[in-house]
């Protein structure tokens, strides 16, 4: 965790202005970076100058910066002082994703910004220093990595610039210090007053060099295209500030040409430290498409909502047995999943993975997210399309035909499968949708049936996934223990939050599933995941329970909740997957959009003060 306070970034104790370090720990955190984004791909920039994780040109392209899961020599680009730092101070300038990081040394102080323009063409990765006072020596160190950090490059001079070339991949270096291209790896001295740009471009090795790019015109244009974008959130009336960096935050991880969300923009990072449970999660997944609408909606952003809701249709197609728990951020279905031997892993956490094998996952809930989805759509439209009718009937087709069956669960597990609770509670969530729109839309269909399969599948969870003896649900049907998935019960208006077995299942997560008052998902047992090792808290999951108090009327305790959790924000507003309270430090692939938008979320079911299922 970094060394700055941990106050809450609300609109009563905001934080804003430059969060500054003097700690001199070995080795860099995940939570020490910052993020950079072009709404195609995004960089991770730790405090010590190093672009550290790269992928181009596209999300799931290969990385060309890879040192975070391995070493520098995985591929990386340090620019930073040559002499020892006493002290970093970094913020993002006003609402936007550049990025000012200023290094303060005994010769002086320096000032590195770094962003990448929005995507026209090319894209272009901008760093210059800019010199505050006295005369700092300087040193960049750009080492290419094609391959995610395994193919070294040929570099040479072509057209005015330093150029690294190998297979499909070249890029190109301009700017520096004099009228010779800078060379890959180089040291110069900045003096207060001056500005030193550098400019990296990535291209196909036969296709034309990229054209020069203006960073003081690209600047302008950056800044103003986010200031812009931000200055049309809807927000909520408190927490404003650190729902507007989360949203910032989805908005850089979002694939403008199609208008999907990737997870995270990086792979391997581990949820386990040193373990096995190294996920590439550079896709888009069902399981989070109501949290991403109902996010987008609140905050009114309504072109984004719209591309997003077209790149799910696009990419389920019209088959409803055929539906995947993820998609490529273009709609891909393949995703294999396959290791990477050459990086030995963050902190040593192995293997390295690319692709998810979990896309080929037999999962119910991904039918109720999905059927969640048309409704909230036609609920924002005023009405049902006939497209969005067949496609929520075939839903509820499908349900009736696989409810009953076992299935690897919301967590992907990937031991046995089982009966689990939360998926059978996904399944009746798409025939309560099914039936509501038929009342509410006046669909030519016989709800009676329907009325019928709700109250079984309600029965059955009722009965089978509910431990009378111990007062609360299970997690799976005749298990002992307890899940976070199943807070959707209330969420989801399954049972009203005033139900007494809601409440015996909310202090059963809290003795069993809080050893440090935040969320695991689940206790890890070899038995049910497959898999060793001990997870973190679960982000996500905690803002769930926070939205549950509220829901119970336990105000307070949602707010502290709430204010707990931005609180681990690191020093310019970023959640990971998960957390570990024992070393008060992020764990998981980096920045994790399920966690910002479980953040974003929250704080408006929070502020607005409604207590109603929020997937209903």
């Amino acid at each position: 965790m970094n060394s700055t306070e941990t106050t809450p970034r609300t609109s009563e104790a905001p934080r804003t202005g430059w969060a500054s370090s003097t700690r001199k720990e070995p080795g860099l955190l995940i939570e020490d970076h910052a993020l950079l984004g072009d709404l195609y791909t995004a960089a991770l920039v730790a405090r010590d100058g190093s672009i550290d994780f790269l992928c181009l040109p596209d999300f799931d392209s290969d990385a060309c910066f890879t040192s975070l899961l391995g070493t520098p020599d995985n591929g990386r680009w340090k620019l930073a002082p040559k002499a020892p730092v006493r002290e970093v101070r970094r913020r993002y300038r006003g609402k936007t994703l550049i990025l000012e990081t200023e290094f303060v040394t005994d010769e002086g102080a320096v000032r590195v910004v770094d962003f990448m323009p929005i995507r026209k063409g090319n894209p272009h990765l901008v760093r210059w220093v800019e010199g505050i006072r006295g005369t700092v020596a300087m040193r960049s160190e750009l080492r290419p990595r094609f391959a995610n950090g395994y193919t070294v490059p040929l570099v040479s001079r072509k057209d005015g610039s330093s150029t690294a070339i190998a297979g499909p991949d070249a890029v190109y270096l301009r700017g520096g210090t004099g009228k010779e291209p800078p060379a890959f790896e180089s040291e110069f001295t900045v003096q207060a007053g001056q500005r030193i740009p550098f400019v990296l471009s990535w291209a196909r090795p036969y296709d034309d060099v990229p054209a020069a790019l203006d960073p003081e015109v690209a600047l302008r244009e950056t800044e103003a295209y986010w200031e812009d974008w931000a200055s049309r959130l809807h927000l909520p009336p408190r927490y404003d500030e650190v729902v507007t960096r989360s949203l910032l935050t989805l908005k850089a991880c979002s694939f403008q040409p199609s208008g999907a969300l990737v997870a995270a923009p990086t792979f391997g990072l581990p949820e386990t430290p040193g373990g096995e449970r190294n996920w590439d999660y550079r896709f888009c997944w069902i399981r989070d498409s109501v949290l991403t609408l109902n996010a987008l909606m609140r905050a009114k952003l309504l072109d984004e909502a719209d591309a997003f809701g077209h790149w799910l249709e696009h990419a389920v197609g019209g088959a409803p047995d055929q539906l995947q728990i993820m998609y490529g951020i273009r709609g891909e279905r393949r995703l294999t999943e396959v290791t990477l031997d050459w990086l030995k892993g963050y902190e040593g956490a192995r293997p390295v993975r690319i692709g998810n094998g979990a896309y080929s996952q037999f999962q119910l809930d991904v039918l109720g997210e999905f059927a969640a989805v048309l409704y909230i759509h036609a609920e924002q439209a005023g009405k049902m399309t006939e497209r969005g009718q067949k496609a929520l009937r075939s839903l509820a087709t499908r349900v009736s035909e696989v409810w009953t069956e076992t299935d690897h669960g919301i967590w992907e597990m990937r031991g046995p499968t089982h009966s689990f609770t939360a998926s059978k509670v996904s399944a009746w969530i798409v025939i309560d949708c099914w039936v509501r729109a038929i009342e509410k839309y006046g669909l030519k269909d016989d709800k009676a049936p329907w009325v019928k399969l709700r109250q079984t599948i309600h029965d059955e969870v009722c009965s089978k996934g509910y431990d009378a003896k111990r007062g609360t649900f299970t997690q799976y049907y005749g298990s002992k223990g307890v899940d976070a998935s199943l807070l959707f019960i209330p969420l989801s208006g399954f049972l009203p939050p005033e139900d007494p077995r809601i409440a015996g299942t909310v202090k059963a997560i809290e003795e069993e599933l809080m050893p440090d008052g935040l969320v695991l998902r689940y206790r890890t047992e070899a038995s049910v995941d497959g898999l060793s090792g001990e997870e973190g808290a679960f982000l996500a999951c905690s803002f769930w329970l926070a939205n549950t108090y509220h829901m119970l009327g336990r105000t307070e305790d949602a707010r502290k909740l709430f204010e707990k959790l931005v609180g681990l924000c690191n020093d310019v507003g970023l959640l990971a997957e998960e957390y570990l309270p024992d070393q008060r430090r992020m764990i998981g692939n980096f920045p994790q959009a399920f966690s910002h938008l479980a953040l974003v979320n929250s704080a408006y079911f929070l502020a607005e003060g409604n207590k109603a299922a929020m997937y209903s």
